[in-house]
Protein backbone atom coordinates (compact mmCIF):
# COMPACT_ATOMS: atom_id res chain seq x y z
CA UNK A 1 0.00 0.00 0.00
CA UNK A 2 1.31 3.41 -0.13
CA UNK A 3 1.85 5.64 2.17
CA UNK A 4 -1.14 7.57 1.40
CA UNK A 5 -4.20 7.73 3.60
CA UNK A 6 -6.90 5.76 1.90
CA UNK A 7 -10.24 7.60 1.53
CA UNK A 8 -12.93 6.50 3.93
CA UNK A 9 -16.33 6.56 3.66
CA UNK A 10 -18.93 7.01 6.60
CA UNK A 11 -22.64 6.54 6.27
CA UNK A 12 -24.12 7.92 9.18
CA UNK A 13 -23.19 8.69 12.74
CA UNK A 14 -20.77 6.71 14.97
CA UNK A 15 -19.67 7.36 18.42
CA UNK A 16 -17.57 10.07 19.10
CA UNK A 17 -14.45 8.79 19.86
CA UNK A 18 -14.84 6.31 17.16
CA UNK A 19 -14.99 9.13 14.63
CA UNK A 20 -12.17 10.71 16.03
CA UNK A 21 -9.89 8.21 15.96
CA UNK A 22 -10.56 7.35 12.09
CA UNK A 23 -10.16 10.90 10.86
CA UNK A 24 -6.01 10.27 13.20
CA UNK A 25 -6.36 6.99 10.95
CA UNK A 26 -7.71 7.60 7.31
CA UNK A 27 -8.67 10.49 5.38
CA UNK A 28 -12.56 10.28 6.36
CA UNK A 29 -15.73 11.55 5.22
CA UNK A 30 -18.44 11.54 7.82
CA UNK A 31 -22.11 11.93 8.14
CA UNK A 32 -22.28 14.83 10.08
CA UNK A 33 -26.29 15.43 9.78
CA UNK A 34 -26.41 11.55 9.98
CA UNK A 35 -29.19 11.65 7.33
CA UNK A 36 -29.20 8.07 5.96
CA UNK A 37 -27.50 7.71 2.69
CA UNK A 38 -29.84 7.61 -0.31
CA UNK A 39 -29.37 5.30 -3.35
CA UNK A 40 -27.87 8.13 -5.21
CA UNK A 41 -25.02 8.93 -2.42
CA UNK A 42 -24.00 5.20 -1.49
CA UNK A 43 -23.33 5.24 -5.22
CA UNK A 44 -21.26 7.93 -5.38
CA UNK A 45 -19.25 7.22 -1.80
CA UNK A 46 -18.64 3.73 -3.79
CA UNK A 47 -17.37 5.60 -6.35
CA UNK A 48 -14.69 7.59 -4.88
CA UNK A 49 -13.83 5.53 -1.76
CA UNK A 50 -11.13 3.38 -1.27
CA UNK A 51 -12.94 2.05 1.92
CA UNK A 52 -17.09 1.93 2.55
CA UNK A 53 -18.49 2.26 6.10
CA UNK A 54 -22.31 1.19 6.05
CA UNK A 55 -24.81 0.48 8.26
CA UNK A 56 -26.92 -3.17 8.23
CA UNK A 57 -29.54 0.02 7.37
CA UNK A 58 -27.55 0.81 3.85
CA UNK A 59 -28.50 -1.33 1.08
CA UNK A 60 -25.64 -2.76 -0.80
CA UNK A 61 -26.77 -4.98 -3.44
CA UNK A 62 -25.07 -5.96 -6.79
CA UNK A 63 -25.91 -3.03 -9.21
CA UNK A 64 -24.39 -0.82 -6.74
CA UNK A 65 -20.99 -2.96 -6.10
CA UNK A 66 -20.97 -3.91 -9.99
CA UNK A 67 -20.97 -0.27 -10.64
CA UNK A 68 -18.24 0.80 -7.75
CA UNK A 69 -15.43 2.61 -8.45
CA UNK A 70 -11.87 0.00 -9.18
CA UNK A 71 -10.08 2.00 -6.01
CA UNK A 72 -12.92 0.31 -3.87
CA UNK A 73 -11.48 -2.77 -1.78
CA UNK A 74 -13.28 -2.89 1.43
CA UNK A 75 -16.65 -2.17 3.00
CA UNK A 76 -16.35 -2.53 6.60
CA UNK A 77 -19.93 -3.00 7.81
CA UNK A 78 -20.92 -1.31 10.76
CA UNK A 79 -22.70 -4.21 12.00
CA UNK A 80 -22.93 -8.00 13.23
CA UNK A 81 -25.33 -9.16 10.18
CA UNK A 82 -24.28 -8.66 6.18
CA UNK A 83 -27.51 -9.19 4.80
CA UNK A 84 -27.53 -5.52 4.19
CA UNK A 85 -24.79 -6.50 1.63
CA UNK A 86 -24.82 -8.58 -1.49
CA UNK A 87 -21.36 -10.31 -0.18
CA UNK A 88 -21.08 -12.54 -3.13
CA UNK A 89 -20.87 -9.79 -5.92
CA UNK A 90 -18.53 -7.75 -4.04
CA UNK A 91 -16.24 -11.19 -3.89
CA UNK A 92 -16.32 -11.17 -7.72
CA UNK A 93 -15.34 -7.56 -7.93
CA UNK A 94 -12.55 -8.34 -5.56
CA UNK A 95 -13.57 -6.26 -2.58
CA UNK A 96 -13.71 -7.43 0.87
CA UNK A 97 -16.21 -7.18 3.44
CA UNK A 98 -15.99 -7.48 6.93
CA UNK A 99 -18.16 -7.30 10.09
CA UNK A 100 -18.52 -6.78 13.86
CA UNK A 101 -19.26 -10.09 15.32
CA UNK A 102 -19.18 -10.82 18.78
CA UNK A 103 -19.38 -7.43 20.45
CA UNK A 104 -23.51 -7.31 20.79
CA UNK A 105 -23.66 -10.63 22.47
CA UNK A 106 -24.59 -9.72 25.70
CA UNK A 107 -26.88 -6.10 25.13
CA UNK A 108 -29.18 -8.30 22.71
CA UNK A 109 -29.43 -10.77 24.72
CA UNK A 110 -30.15 -8.76 27.72
CA UNK A 111 -33.06 -6.92 25.58
CA UNK A 112 -34.40 -10.25 24.18
CA UNK A 113 -34.66 -11.37 28.35
CA UNK A 114 -36.11 -7.94 28.86
CA UNK A 115 -38.47 -8.79 26.16
CA UNK A 116 -39.20 -12.43 27.53
CA UNK A 117 -40.17 -10.72 31.11
CA UNK A 118 -41.85 -7.98 29.82
CA UNK A 119 -44.21 -9.60 27.41
CA UNK A 120 -46.02 -12.41 29.47
CA UNK A 121 -45.63 -10.06 32.35
CA UNK A 122 -47.69 -6.95 30.87
CA UNK A 123 -45.07 -4.69 31.45
CA UNK A 124 -45.79 -1.94 28.77
CA UNK A 125 -49.33 -2.09 28.75
CA UNK A 126 -49.38 -1.24 32.71
CA UNK A 127 -47.24 1.76 32.02
CA UNK A 128 -49.22 3.01 29.46
CA UNK A 129 -52.24 2.40 31.46
CA UNK A 130 -50.70 4.51 34.52
CA UNK A 131 -49.46 7.26 31.90
CA UNK A 132 -52.61 7.75 30.36
CA UNK A 133 -55.19 6.51 32.53
CA UNK A 134 -53.81 7.10 36.01
CA UNK A 135 -57.30 8.35 37.11
CA UNK A 136 -58.74 5.37 36.57
CA UNK A 137 -56.59 3.39 38.68
CA UNK A 138 -58.02 2.20 41.71
CA UNK A 139 -55.03 0.83 43.58
CA UNK A 140 -54.12 -2.99 43.84
CA UNK A 141 -56.21 -5.50 43.11
CA UNK A 142 -56.08 -9.42 43.24
CA UNK A 143 -57.49 -9.91 39.85
CA UNK A 144 -56.67 -6.94 37.95
CA UNK A 145 -53.98 -6.98 34.87
CA UNK A 146 -52.76 -10.43 35.64
CA UNK A 147 -50.40 -12.04 33.42
CA UNK A 148 -48.01 -15.12 33.76
CA UNK A 149 -44.80 -15.80 35.11
CA UNK A 150 -42.04 -17.49 33.16
CA UNK A 151 -40.37 -19.79 35.50
CA UNK A 152 -40.83 -23.40 34.61
CA UNK A 153 -41.97 -22.18 31.21
CA UNK A 154 -40.61 -23.65 27.69
CA UNK A 155 -38.34 -20.95 26.29
CA UNK A 156 -38.05 -22.33 22.48
CA UNK A 157 -34.78 -20.75 20.71
CA UNK A 158 -34.53 -20.80 17.08
CA UNK A 159 -30.86 -20.23 16.31
CA UNK A 160 -28.37 -21.21 18.80
CA UNK A 161 -25.11 -18.99 18.36
CA UNK A 162 -23.62 -16.47 20.10
CA UNK A 163 -26.51 -14.57 21.07
CA UNK A 164 -29.34 -17.86 21.13
CA UNK A 165 -26.58 -19.49 23.98
CA UNK A 166 -26.05 -16.14 25.89
CA UNK A 167 -30.41 -15.96 26.31
CA UNK A 168 -30.31 -19.36 27.45
CA UNK A 169 -27.94 -18.79 29.82
CA UNK A 170 -29.80 -16.24 31.12
CA UNK A 171 -33.46 -17.79 31.17
CA UNK A 172 -32.32 -20.91 32.29
CA UNK A 173 -31.50 -18.59 35.58
CA UNK A 174 -35.27 -17.48 35.88
CA UNK A 175 -35.51 -21.07 35.78
CA UNK A 176 -37.19 -21.57 32.66
CA UNK A 177 -36.71 -24.96 30.75
CA UNK A 178 -34.79 -24.27 27.49
CA UNK A 179 -35.08 -25.93 24.22
CA UNK A 180 -33.64 -24.89 20.68
CA UNK A 181 -33.42 -25.49 16.92
CA UNK A 182 -30.28 -24.81 15.50
CA UNK A 183 -28.76 -26.31 11.82
CA UNK A 184 -27.08 -29.04 13.99
CA UNK A 185 -26.58 -29.26 18.16
CA UNK A 186 -24.04 -27.52 19.72
CA UNK A 187 -21.46 -29.32 22.01
CA UNK A 188 -23.04 -31.76 24.21
CA UNK A 189 -20.93 -30.00 27.02
CA UNK A 190 -22.80 -27.04 27.09
CA UNK A 191 -25.83 -28.36 25.90
CA UNK A 192 -25.40 -30.17 29.36
CA UNK A 193 -24.32 -27.01 30.99
CA UNK A 194 -28.02 -25.50 30.00
CA UNK A 195 -30.21 -28.59 30.27
CA UNK A 196 -31.12 -28.19 26.61
CA UNK A 197 -33.14 -30.46 24.07
CA UNK A 198 -32.27 -29.94 20.77
CA UNK A 199 -35.33 -30.21 17.63
CA UNK A 200 -34.00 -31.00 14.30
CA UNK A 201 -37.70 -30.04 13.84
CA UNK A 202 -38.52 -26.79 13.78
CA UNK A 203 -42.05 -27.67 13.84
CA UNK A 204 -42.11 -29.90 16.45
CA UNK A 205 -40.53 -27.16 18.72
CA UNK A 206 -43.06 -24.24 17.81
CA UNK A 207 -45.97 -26.52 18.44
CA UNK A 208 -44.83 -27.10 22.04
CA UNK A 209 -43.26 -24.20 23.33
CA UNK A 210 -44.83 -21.05 25.62
CA UNK A 211 -42.03 -18.58 24.10
CA UNK A 212 -40.32 -18.60 21.05
CA UNK A 213 -37.34 -16.01 21.15
CA UNK A 214 -36.16 -15.41 17.11
CA UNK A 215 -32.17 -15.15 17.40
CA UNK A 216 -30.99 -16.44 13.89
CA UNK A 217 -29.47 -13.97 11.22
CA UNK A 218 -30.95 -12.93 7.79
CA UNK A 219 -30.09 -15.03 4.96
CA UNK A 220 -31.80 -16.34 2.04
CA UNK A 221 -32.17 -19.57 4.06
CA UNK A 222 -34.07 -17.77 7.07
CA UNK A 223 -36.57 -15.57 4.98
CA UNK A 224 -39.62 -15.95 6.61
CA UNK A 225 -38.38 -18.98 8.52
CA UNK A 226 -41.56 -18.40 10.81
CA UNK A 227 -43.58 -18.19 8.49
CA UNK A 228 -47.67 -18.05 8.49
CA UNK A 229 -47.71 -21.91 8.53
CA UNK A 230 -45.28 -22.18 11.11
CA UNK A 231 -46.42 -19.46 13.32
CA UNK A 232 -50.34 -21.01 13.34
CA UNK A 233 -47.90 -24.31 15.45
CA UNK A 234 -47.69 -22.05 18.13
CA UNK A 235 -50.16 -22.35 20.98
CA UNK A 236 -52.59 -20.16 21.63
CA UNK A 237 -50.97 -18.94 24.87
CA UNK A 238 -47.39 -19.09 23.58
CA UNK A 239 -45.39 -16.03 23.20
CA UNK A 240 -43.04 -15.25 20.06
CA UNK A 241 -40.07 -12.45 20.52
CA UNK A 242 -37.75 -11.35 18.16
CA UNK A 243 -34.29 -9.18 18.48
CA UNK A 244 -32.83 -10.92 15.06
CA UNK A 245 -34.30 -9.47 11.67
CA UNK A 246 -37.69 -8.74 11.00
CA UNK A 247 -37.33 -10.50 8.18
CA UNK A 248 -37.40 -13.81 9.65
CA UNK A 249 -40.80 -13.76 10.84
CA UNK A 250 -43.43 -13.21 8.14
CA UNK A 251 -45.06 -10.03 9.96
CA UNK A 252 -48.51 -10.01 8.05
CA UNK A 253 -48.80 -13.30 8.99
CA UNK A 254 -48.22 -12.50 12.69
CA UNK A 255 -50.06 -9.66 12.50
CA UNK A 256 -53.23 -11.59 11.60
CA UNK A 257 -52.48 -14.45 14.25
CA UNK A 258 -52.06 -11.94 16.66
CA UNK A 259 -55.35 -10.22 16.29
CA UNK A 260 -57.10 -13.39 15.72
CA UNK A 261 -55.66 -14.83 19.34
CA UNK A 262 -54.33 -17.20 17.61
CA UNK A 263 -50.86 -16.23 19.39
CA UNK A 264 -50.99 -14.88 22.88
CA UNK A 265 -48.61 -11.79 22.45
CA UNK A 266 -45.25 -10.11 20.99
CA UNK A 267 -42.31 -8.91 21.55
CA UNK A 268 -40.49 -7.49 18.84
CA UNK A 269 -37.33 -4.90 18.58
CA UNK A 270 -37.01 -5.71 14.51
CA UNK A 271 -39.78 -5.50 11.82
CA UNK A 272 -40.00 -6.66 8.55
CA UNK A 273 -40.08 -3.24 6.61
CA UNK A 274 -38.16 -0.95 9.03
CA UNK A 275 -38.41 1.82 9.55
CA UNK A 276 -42.28 1.23 8.70
CA UNK A 277 -43.97 -1.04 11.57
CA UNK A 278 -47.65 -2.71 10.85
CA UNK A 279 -50.04 -0.29 12.65
CA UNK A 280 -52.27 -3.03 14.28
CA UNK A 281 -48.79 -3.84 15.80
CA UNK A 282 -48.76 -0.84 17.40
CA UNK A 283 -51.98 -0.65 18.57
CA UNK A 284 -52.25 -4.24 19.72
CA UNK A 285 -52.30 -4.07 23.78
CA UNK A 286 -50.59 -7.70 23.61
CA UNK A 287 -47.71 -6.58 21.29
CA UNK A 288 -44.36 -4.69 22.87
CA UNK A 289 -42.52 -3.09 20.19
CA UNK A 290 -38.99 -1.36 20.57
CA UNK A 291 -37.01 0.42 17.95
CA UNK A 292 -34.24 -2.07 17.15
CA UNK A 293 -32.73 -1.34 20.50
CA UNK A 294 -31.01 -4.46 21.06
CA UNK A 295 -27.53 -3.16 20.36
CA UNK A 296 -28.13 0.01 21.72
CA UNK A 297 -25.62 0.96 24.48
CA UNK A 298 -22.29 3.25 24.35
CA UNK A 299 -19.98 0.06 25.16
CA UNK A 300 -21.59 -1.88 22.64
CA UNK A 301 -21.36 0.61 19.87
CA UNK A 302 -17.99 1.45 20.69
CA UNK A 303 -17.09 -2.14 20.77
CA UNK A 304 -18.51 -1.62 16.96
CA UNK A 305 -16.77 0.96 15.96
CA UNK A 306 -13.38 -0.67 17.36
CA UNK A 307 -13.71 -3.51 15.33
CA UNK A 308 -14.35 -1.26 12.17
CA UNK A 309 -10.96 0.38 12.62
CA UNK A 310 -9.27 -2.85 13.71
CA UNK A 311 -10.51 -4.38 10.20
CA UNK A 312 -9.74 -1.23 8.42
CA UNK A 313 -6.20 -0.81 9.97
CA UNK A 314 -5.26 -4.95 9.31
CA UNK A 315 -6.33 -4.79 6.03
CA UNK A 316 -4.73 -1.50 4.83
CA UNK A 317 -1.24 -3.13 6.42
CA UNK A 318 -1.79 -5.68 4.11
CA UNK A 319 -2.87 -8.22 6.48
CA UNK A 320 -6.04 -10.46 6.91
CA UNK A 321 -8.89 -8.45 8.40
CA UNK A 322 -9.70 -10.90 11.35
CA UNK A 323 -13.96 -10.17 10.70
CA UNK A 324 -13.46 -10.77 6.38
CA UNK A 325 -17.02 -12.54 5.79
CA UNK A 326 -16.86 -14.96 2.85
CA UNK A 327 -19.64 -16.04 0.11
CA UNK A 328 -19.35 -19.52 1.74
CA UNK A 329 -20.06 -18.53 5.15
CA UNK A 330 -23.80 -17.66 4.40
Amino acid sequence: MSAKKPLVIVSRRLPERIETRMRELFTTELNINDHPMSRDQLADAMARADVLVPTVTDDIDAELITKAGEQLQLIANFGTGVDNIDVKAASQRNITITNTPGVLTEDTADMTMALILSVPRRLVEGAQFLLHQMDEWKGWSPTWMLGHRITGKRLGIVGMGRIGTAVAQRAKAFGMQIHYHNRRPVPKDLENELDATYWDSLDQMLARMDIVSVNCPHTPATYHLLSKRRLALMKPTSYIVNTARGEVIDEDALTQLLAQGCIAGAGLDVFEHEPAINTRLLKNPRVVVLPHLGSATIEGREAMGDKVLINIKMFMDGNMPPDRVLPEQL
